[in-house]
């Protein structure tokens, strides 16, 4: 079985690069530009794992995050948080709003990579 992807970014340069080492990696990619977009994706597509930009338009990062969680359907979304926010304010209100990880942007896309299988291997 394919797992699914959802990419939530507003950064063009950012999405198009994770969205491609993605797809290399075997996995099915949706994308999202905004928290809005992000939550009817993860309704509509039903993605395995979320990668989720803090910074967003219209519902930021910490907010997709604690509705993901709040909603019991979807307890079994992985979610890793992306950002260029790495206090470790940002890091633990992440965590606590239940992301499953938090990787601070500039980051290797191999590193992303080995998070991501290693979410995804457990299911």
């Amino acid at each position: 079985m394919t797992h699914k992807i959802l990419i939530a970014d507003d950064e063009p340069n950012i999405v198009i690069s994770i969205e491609f080492l993605m797809q290399q990696s075997g996995y099915e990619v949706a994308t999202a530009r905004d928290g809005a977009d992000a939550m009817q994706k993860i309704a509509s597509f039903q993605p395995d794992l979320v990668l989720l930009d803090i910074m967003l338009p219209k519902l930021n990062g910490f907010e997709v995050c604690q509705r993901v969680r709040e909603n019991n359907q979807w307890d079994r979304i992985k979610i890793v948080m992306l950002s260029a926010k790495g206090r470790e304010i940002e890091v633990s209100k992440g965590i606590a709003l239940g992301a499953d990880a938090y990787i601070t942007k500039p980051f290797s896309t191999k590193d992303l990579i080995v998070q991501v299988q290693r979410l995804l291997q457990d299911e």
